[in-house]
This record gives C-alpha cells, structure tokens and sequence, in this order.
C-alpha cells in the first residue's frame, strides 16, 4: 500500500523510466494499447478543457471584484505584472539560449508515425473519416470558453448575493474534483505511452538530452525572478533585498517539499512578518497571492513550450508568443492549487494558441510536474516580495479599508 501512496513526481519519473526501458521490446499489439488509452485521455482532456476554463476562470474573475475594496485590485494587478513580466523575461532568455540547441526534427518526426504504432481506436473532437474513431466535440471552443467566463465573471462582480457565484463556485469544486481524482491520478500511464513510443521511434534519448538544458535554465530561471521580485520589493519598502528574501527561506524549503501554496501558508505568513510586515497585510497578501501569483509556474511553462516549439519548427516570434504570456497570466491566477492543476489550466491555450498535440502536451505535463516543487517554492517566495510593497503602500492599515468595504456592501441601498 506505500508505494500506491508515492507523490505525484515519483509516479511521473517511474513512468518515465519505465517507458524509456520498454519501448524497444515493446510487442505490437501492447504498444496500441497503450496509445489507445493516450488518444482516450487525449480526447478527455480535450472535452474538459473548456469546462476547466468556465469553471475556474468564471469565479476567479468574480470573487476577486467583491468584499476587499481597492486594495485586493491593487495587489491583482501587482499579481499579474509580476506573473507576465516573469513570463516575458522566460520568453527572451529561452529565445537566446534554446535557439542553437533545439533545433531539429525532435517530435516532428514522431507525428508522422516513426514509431509504428497506432491506437486500436482514437476519441477525436472532430470526425477525420477514419472507421475507428469517436468522435467527442467540446461543449465549447476554447476561445469561445474565455470569453464566455470574463462575460459572466465580470458581470457577476455587480451582482450581490447572486444565486449564479455560488453555482459556480460550487461548479469549480466539480472541476477541481475533475483535475485531482481523474486528469493527474491518469497522467503517470499517460507519460508512460508517450516515452514509449518515444522510444520505439528511437527518438527518446535525442529529446531528453535537448530538455535536460530547459530543466537547468527554468530552474536557474527561478531565482533569477526572486532576486528581481526582491530587488524591486526592497527598493519601495526601503529594506534590504537580500535579507528580506533570506528572511522567506522556510517558506521557500517548505514549498519544496509540499509542492502546494495552500499547504504552505502557515509558514509563508511567518516568513513575511520576519520582514516588518503587519499582522493585517500579511493575513490579506498571503492567502491571496497564494491562489493567484504564479510567477515560477509562468516561467516553467513558457521555456518549456519555447523548447518545444523550436524543437517542432513551431512559430516562436514574439508577435505570436505575447498573445500567449497575456492569456496564460490569467489562467495561473484561475488555476487550482494541486499539484499538476496549473498546467491542467493552460493546457487548452497550449494546444488552441501554440498548437501543441498529443506528444507536445504530454510532455509539457512531464517536464512541468518534474519542476513542480521549485516553481511553487518561487510562487510562494515571491509572494513575500508583494506583501512588502502593500505593507509600503497602505501603511500597513490594509485591514481598515477592507472592514470599511466590507460594512459598506452589507449597507442596502
């Protein structure tokens, strides 16, 4: 019974191993089973993502219009400049570096069927013709499912007690239901398929050797965006940047080990106070950020879809990447606080604006979850930065204005 209770990442590196050692040896007609059960949880994943985008993105947007007055759109705007600007600086590091060593048929080659394997029967959104498949069409496209969450969002923020914020949030507890006991307990088989066929197709070791670069720089990438979170935080609060970021090495060492924001907050809200910032904005910033500050998540899943965007000859242009950081700060602040949910969000961007398939997201989900622990250490750490600039702003009297906010709403009109 220990080994069913290992982490997600133990699950994800065994696969992994598992299909780099099996794919060579791998029998016919096994090796189709297995990609049938990937064009299944393909074709799954692809039905849930617009409901994923609805049901995180809606109350997200309307939660955050209600009960804290200005200073909770202060401190999500500061949220999502840090989140973007994270992701821009990601983008223009994985352009100069991944440039001269990505390039190469890597995965195109494996789209083609180098491998010789095929599902027995694929779950496609769309009918191609072929005798085998089902066909599962969304709900909704991906875009029209943006839209339609920002309409309803929004509007929600002017309605008071409105009967429809709770069916959605009670329909984001479906979704994150959907995400923690069915999309990430299936993706460990899922990776395993993928680096099979990887390996039949003799492409495995070529990719990894390529990723091994990406997993060094987002790392390095990391603590790079917490000396600048740090050294922008300290300059407006006046304090040292350096101490005040060695003050949230607890959180930072929890964060590694639980790999969840929520699960470090106890620790977090210690950390911040080392740093003279009172009792109330830390009890505001804290519990906040940590549902909508992902600034390690972006920069993890921005290099690794320029990674594989070079490796597939895909555009990487800045024209047509910016659109994408814009969106995806969005759905970091939607995104559920398990672990693999932060990519389970964006995986509906990835493949409506990047457009990744199968393979390009099944590794997207590897890689992500095999840095999982480090991007959620730089959430939270960083979240310590934006509590120090608040504190600056509101003199620490943050708790103030939020009762007053609060009483006024309760007042009829």
């Amino acid at each position: 019974m220990r080994i069913l209770r290992l982490p997600l990442l133990a699950w994800i590196l065994i696969a992994i191993v598992l299909g780099l050692l099996s794919g060579p040896v791998m029998p016919v007609w096994l090796g189709n089973a297995f990609l049938t059960y990937n064009s299944l949880f393909s074709g799954l994943l692809g039905f849930s993502v617009p409901l994923i985008i609805v049901g995180l993105v809606t109350p997200a947007i309307a939660e955050l219009g209600r009960g804290a007055g200005r200073w909770l759109g202060i401190t999500a705007g500061i949220a999502y400049a840090s989140t973007i600007l994270a992701g821009l600086l990601a983008y223009l590091v994985s352009r100069w570096i991944f440039t001269p060593v990505m390039s190469g048929a890597g995965l195109a080659s494996l789209e083609e069927g180098g491998s010789g394997l095929a599902p027995y029967f694929s779950l496609t959104a769309s009918p191609t013709g072929s005798p085998t498949e089902i066909v599962l069409p969304p709900a909704l496209d991906v875009m029209t499912a943006l839209v339609l969450a920002f309409v309803v969002g929004i509007g929600l923020t002017r309605i008071r007690r409105s009967v429809l914020l709770q069916a959605a949030v009670e329909f984001r507890g479906v979704i994150e239901m959907l995400i923690r006991s069915v999309i990430v307990p299936a993706l460990p088989l899922y990776i395993f398929g993928i680096f099979m066929d990887l390996s039949k197709s003799g492409e495995a070791y070529d990719v990894i050797g390529r990723f091994l670069i990406v997993v060094i720089v987002s790392f390095a990438l990391t603590l790079v965006v917490l000396l600048i979170q740090y050294t922008v935080a300290g300059a407006i609060a006046r304090v040292n940047p350096l101490r005040a970021l060695w003050n949230m090495r607890d959180a930072y060492v929890t964060a590694l080990g639980t790999s969840s924001s929520a699960a470090t907050i106890p620790v977090t809200l210690e950390s911040v106070k080392r740093n003279r910032v009172t009792h109330a904005v830390a009890g505001f910033v804290v519990p906040l950020c940590a549902t909508i500050h992902l600034s390690g998540s972006m920069v993890k899943i921005t290099c690794f879809s320029m990674a594989i965007l070079l490796v597939t000859d895909g555009p990487v242009s800045f024209a047509s990447y910016a659109p994408f950081i814009l969106m995806l700060g969005i759905m970091m602040i939607a995104a559920p606080g398990v672990p693999g949910g932060a990519i389970a969000a964006a995986a509906g961007l990835l493949t409506s604006m990047l457009g990744f398939g199968e393979v390009e997201v099944g590794l997207m989900f590897a890689l992500y979850i095999a840095l999982d622990s480090f991007g959620t250490a730089t959430n939270v750490t960083g979240d310590g930065a934006i509590a120090l600039v608040i504190n600056r702003l509101t003199r620490g009297r943050i708790g103030e204005d939020v009762e007053e906010t609060e009483d006024r709403e309760h007042v009829a009109p």
